[in-house]
């Protein structure tokens, strides 16, 4: 009988993890560097690592445009937290701050800030701009 797994890259190192899908919520590491996996607090990534991590993640990526100088970033960013928390093992949670990662910004038409992509296969399939509370950031995640 097959378990159903899941793959993780960790995003300190690169290595795809195989997990199962049962033990995703038990704080696994990763294989090679023995990092935590998925600790349920969002990833910042940028654009020499973001590719590498979602291409190689089987896990909804939840990812938050943002910018230090930007109000509504900053006070989204705890409810941004607190949904990644919820979500543990069930999404993987991104922070991408758009002036130090242009040519992200660029690919996926950031033309304002926060704005929330959920990628599955490491294709687009939800946006929402604008701040929100953790529980429609929760329930952008699961769309």
């Amino acid at each position: 009988m097959n378990t159903p797994t899941q793959q993780v890259a960790c995003a300190h190192c690169g290595a795809a993890n195989r997990i199962p899908t049962a033990r995703l919520g038990d704080d696994p590491n990763c294989g090679r560097c023995h990092q935590p996996l998925l600790t349920g607090e969002p990833v910042a990534l940028g654009d020499a690592d973001f590719d590498r991590v979602v291409s190689a993640t089987t896990l909804p990526v939840v990812v938050d445009f943002w910018a230090a100088w930007c109000g509504p970033c900053r006070q989204m960013a705890p409810q941004f937290d607190a949904a990644a928390r919820q979500l543990k093992g069930r999404a993987l949670f991104v922070k991408v701050d758009s002036d130090a990662s242009p040519q992200l910004s660029q690919r996926f038409g950031i033309r304002s800030i926060p704005t929330l992509l959920r990628l599955d296969g490491g294709r687009e399939v939800g946006r929402q701009s604008g701040a929100l509370p953790a529980a429609q950031i929760v329930a952008f995640a699961g769309r």
